[in-house]
């Protein structure tokens, strides 16, 4: 096991737990805090989903910040364990974890986001797979966090509005448009 600090909200400093897994990339702690700033501190009343949940660190840091339903989603068994554990450890009520890939969660959901979290495996194909199923799962007004190995400007209807690189970390804040 490794560790990540969560940066900002009631939790702020707070350690959780991570499996150390192949390809685990946490998000730093730097581009976390470039994140939060973009989507403003208080996340208060959101519901959100990290459908590549992998160390759960973002949508942590978004229940830390006042987000009254996470949903996190991931299908490796150490690290749904240290996901749940580290739910339990906060008394995060609110942070639910589901054992799915994230494809299929977003075909099948009945739940709708206002901010999904997308850090899947590189070079496998999973944002081309899961774009798709993305207005199903988003809220119309919903925002998508993006991290990828290369820049993007669009993922179907969705646009980037902000972005930023750190490393070979490309990482994108995109809004829907209406096409």
């Amino acid at each position: 096991m490794s560790r990540v600090r969560i940066v900002g909200g009631q939790w702020r400093s707070r350690l959780i737990d991570v499996a150390r897994l192949p390809g685990l990339r946490p998000t730093p702690d730097r581009v976390r805090e470039t994140l939060f700033n973009w989507l403003g501190q208080d996340l208060t009343g959101l519901a959100c989903v990290d459908l590549f949940a992998g160390t759960g660190i973002l949508g942590f840091e978004a229940a830390s910040r006042g987000a009254v339903q996470v949903t996190l989603v991931e299908t490796h068994p150490r690290a749904l364990a240290a996901l749940r554990q580290s739910a339990m450890t906060l008394q995060a009520a609110q942070v639910e974890v589901v054992r799915r890939n994230a494809v299929e969660f977003a075909a099948t959901s009945s739940s709708r986001f206002d901010l999904a979290f997308l850090d899947p495996p590189y070079h496998q194909g999973w944002l081309e797979r899961i774009e798709p199923y993305l207005d199903r799962v988003m809220k119309p007004e919903g925002r998508l966090y993006v991290e990828c190995e290369h820049p993007l400007t669009r993922l179907g209807r969705w646009q980037t509005v902000k972005q930023g690189r750190a490393g070979q970390v490309n990482f994108h804040l995109m809004q829907g448009t209406a096409e």
